[in-house]
């Protein structure tokens, strides 16, 4: 029985790091959301947002792994709402990723790090805006194609630290780009919990490996591909306690327009830029 959809309204963040299986929407995009924290914990080390700016056309996403569990990760999910909050207007998630990575070089303790990927989706443009700083690449179904592909990096060489994950160096250089979606084309993001679990043969799953589970799903029932993906991962464990957490996310592209605001949703959302009413 599949779950029901969250409707995201303007100047919401949703999310954190506790478990998670949800169903959300927002204009021109469906996501789903599996996030089950390791061993018996209420909360582990990945942390995933989706937010939704005022006007509807902004849905950013960020998906963090935090190398470790505790108290430590859930203050810094709460640093992630608030920076979100800061920046939930803005296109440009490289100034969030910056400040992401000083946030965490000045309070991470005992070499801790985090990989993240930060994504926006502009619904003028039906335009995936990414930032990787050193997280799993996510895949990409091509809906006209009819198949799977591993979204590649363009590589910069500026003599300056790019890219790095948060917490390694200070400072450290983002860079987004681009990925134009086409109604049906899906995206999935994940940990390195998916691509590092390991087979009957003990190789490494990998991009190939995911690539290689996507392509043997329904690309057609979206709404059942994240559950049904998890199931398959589970499956390479052999009954093996795998001691990390886990997170999938799918975004996928219905093609939708951002809805038409009325006087008191706009003032309302007003409202919350400004600060007269929480997010």
């Amino acid at each position: 029985m599949s779950e029901p959809v969250h409707k995201m309204q303007c100047m919401e963040i949703w999310g954190g790091n506790e478990a998670a299986s949800s169903a959300l929407s927002t204009p021109g995009i469906d996501l789903w959301v599996h996030a089950e924290p390791f061993g018996e914990g209420e909360s582990g080390g990945d942390i995933h947002y989706v937010s939704a700016c005022a006007a509807g056309k902004i849905a950013r996403i960020v998906v963090a792994d935090v190398s470790g569990h505790g108290a430590d990760v859930s203050e810094l999910a709460r640093a992630l709402r608030g920076f979100m909050r800061k920046n939930i207007n803005t296109p440009d998630q490289r100034k969030l990723t910056r400040q992401l990575n000083r946030a965490f070089h000045r309070t991470a303790k005992d070499g801790k790090f985090a990989t993240a990927l930060v994504v926006s989706y502009f619904a003028p443009t039906d335009e995936l805006i990414m930032v990787n700083a050193g997280h799993p690449r996510p895949m990409l179904y091509r809906a006209g194609e009819g198949r799977w592909m591993v979204i590649t990096e363009e590589l910069r060489s500026e003599g300056k630290a790019s890219g790095l994950p948060l917490g390694i160096i200070e400072p450290t250089e983002y860079a987004q780009q681009a990925v134009k979606l086409e109604r049906g084309d899906m995206v999935v993001i994940c940990t390195d919990s998916v691509t590092e679990r390991r087979g009957e043969d003990g190789q490494l799953l990998g991009e190939e490996g995911l690539i290689d589970l996507l392509g043997g799903m329904d690309a057609g029932k979206p709404e059942e591909l994240v559950e049904g993906l998890v199931a398959r991962i589970k499956a390479m464990q052999n009954g093996e306690v795998v001691d990390d957490d886990l997170t999938v996310m799918l975004v996928h592209h219905n093609g939708g327009e951002a809805e038409r605001q009325s006087i008191g949703e706009a003032l309302t959302a007003m409202a919350k830029m400004m600060g007269l009413v929480k997010v």
